[in-house]
């Protein structure tokens, strides 16, 4: 799934593009996204004007000169593509919205899990994702973080998959973030000291803002606004590397699952400790006789 650098680098791509655009029309596609398009929303949009696009965790706010905002969220394999109206047009389109200078915008997506949403205003827009959402990587502090993680026990990795946590890090962030700050993923959120606190979100803060410098990470269907793919899975530390030598000490990378997803860590830069090893080895069975 995209997460915030790809978002980004998505937003920075369209946002030139998109920005002042007078909408003409909207074309909805026969198979519905994870969120069925209204057809009163066609008609709020249609005759408006974008007046930009930002990011907000994993999703992106259009406002619109009337006052209205659309939301999206690229789900799993959702790419967002500015292209000429007469263009060819590839499979798995889902929305396209027409503009007055003869261009478009085009929601593709093959697992339909991204969404369109209409809000009436920015102030419900706002409510929605305040809900929803905690603080961004960059505004974080230690004590935000600190009361966040002292509220559960659950592993750090699960933890930091909560967006009301953190906003805008997923599976692959918070792997190789846990492997910068020396943490492994099995490590209850609440047994974090106040350095590893401390340690940790400068390290996402690090990993966020290099992977956007590197357009994000490609690792199956993604590609920015321009339509081109990300760099950054090329300096994965150990997303995606099971079993592979780690960078730093050439142990072999671990995967487990923890909260229902893989989770990618080198157990001799990310050691845990007996209490970890403790709840987490196996049973012991009960001899009989």
């Amino acid at each position: 799934m995209p997460e915030l650098p790809e978002v980004e680098t998505v937003v920075r791509d369209l946002r030139p593009a998109v920005s002042q655009q007078r909408v003409t029309g909207i074309w909805v596609g026969p198979h519905s996204l994870r969120r069925i398009w209204q057809p009163e929303w066609s008609e709020q949009v249609a005759g408006d004007t974008i007046l930009g696009l930002t990011r907000r965790g994993k999703w992106m706010r259009m406002p619109m000169q009337r006052g209205g905002e659309l939301l999206w969220h690229l789900g799993m394999t959702g790419q967002m593509t500015v292209h000429a109206i007469s263009d060819p047009l590839a499979d798995h389109l889902h929305l396209r919205m027409q503009w007055e200078s003869g261009h478009e915008l085009r929601f593709r997506d093959i697992r339909r899990f991204g969404s369109v949403d209409w809000f009436a205003s920015s102030a419900q827009l706002d409510a929605f994702l305040a809900e929803r959402l905690g603080p961004e990587p960059f505004d974080l502090t230690d004590s935000q973080l600190a009361a966040a993680l002292q509220r559960t026990t659950r592993p750090i990795k699960a933890a930091l998959l909560d967006q009301l946590i953190v906003a805008g890090v997923g599976n692959i962030y918070a792997d190789e973030a846990l492997f910068r700050a020396h943490l492994p993923p099995q490590k209850p959120a609440n047994q974090l000291t106040a350095d590893e606190i401390t340690q940790l979100r400068l390290a996402i803060v690090h990993v966020i803002e290099h992977a956007i410098d590197g357009r994000g990470s490609t690792i199956r269907n993604y590609v920015g606004g321009s339509g081109l793919e990300g760099s950054y899975q090329d300096e994965h530390q150990v997303y995606g590397r099971t079993d592979q030598p780690c960078r730093n000490c050439a142990t072999a990378i671990h995967c487990v699952r923890i909260a229902g997803r893989s989770s990618h860590y080198c157990p001799q830069c990310q050691p845990e400790s007996l209490a970890v090893q403790a709840a987490t080895a196996p049973a012991k069975r009960k001899r009989r006789g």
